[in-house]
């Protein structure tokens, strides 16, 4: 199915990467998940992905039928689940992460800090956006230097 730009997304960035088979079941979960999500008995125009082995991300098409509180507090009860059933930390809002080289590196917010203040991570570092919240802002803003990310702004005393 193909998804709408318009899309409103979730992101739940792992603390860890998935491993190849944890990624398959996981996978097979979000998969079975989608297909019967709903809102008050109306099928969800909905659709995931898992990005670079360690976002999970669902989506829906709200212009077919709009996302209800239970029905986000159903893919609420599906993602902690998969914490659950992999040992992993997926709603740790202060889980950061960057691209060091060409690989995507995860962090705690005291870390990101220090590294920030190391000038390990500057202001040209590519950092994730988790709180994008259309798939065209996904597409277009979600991977952005540090300096176009509201971490700047959050993080403003440490950059070094």
């Amino acid at each position: 199915m193909e998804i709408s730009e318009n899309s409103r997304v979730w992101i739940y960035q792992a603390n860890r990467p998935f491993n190849g088979p944890e990624q398959s079941r996981i996978e097979q979960v979000l998969g079975d998940f989608v297909k019967g999500w709903d809102a008050h008995g109306h099928k969800l125009a909905s659709g995931y992905e898992i990005r670079y082995g360690r976002f999970v991300i669902l989506m829906v098409d709200e212009s077919v039928t709009a996302a209800s509180g239970c029905s986000i507090d159903k893919s609420s009860n599906i993602i902690r689940q998969i914490e659950q059933e992999f040992g992993v930390n997926l709603f740790d809002r202060f889980n950061m992460a960057y691209r060091k080289d060409n690989e995507v590196v995860s962090c705690s917010r005291s870390e990101f800090e220090a590294l920030l203040q190391q000038g390990v991570i500057n202001e040209n570092t590519v950092v994730f956006n988790n709180t994008v919240q259309t798939k065209k802002e996904l597409d277009s803003s979600w991977e952005v230097p540090f300096k176009e990310s509201w971490h700047s702004r959050f993080f403003q005393q440490s950059v070094s």
